[in-house]
């Protein structure tokens, strides 16, 4: 009986252990979604602003 405990309880702690890694790895991920969300937002708001400005910046001229 007493393995058994001891099997139980270590059975526990890596549960617990992976429970710590995936809430980990969420966190991770959604610091990753507002980072990307951030720069996607800045780079929305520049082609609000000067939306011709940039496109033409990629325009050839006089066949360069």
């Amino acid at each position: 009986m007493p393995q058994q405990f001891q099997q139980t309880q270590h059975e526990e702690q890596q549960s617990g252990g992976e429970d710590q890694v995936l809430a980990s790895g969420a966190a991770q991920q959604q610091e990753d979604f507002d980072v990307l969300d951030s720069v996607l937002d800045d780079i929305e708001s520049t082609l609000e602003t000067s939306a011709e400005d940039y496109v033409s910046s990629f325009v050839q001229k006089g066949g360069e």
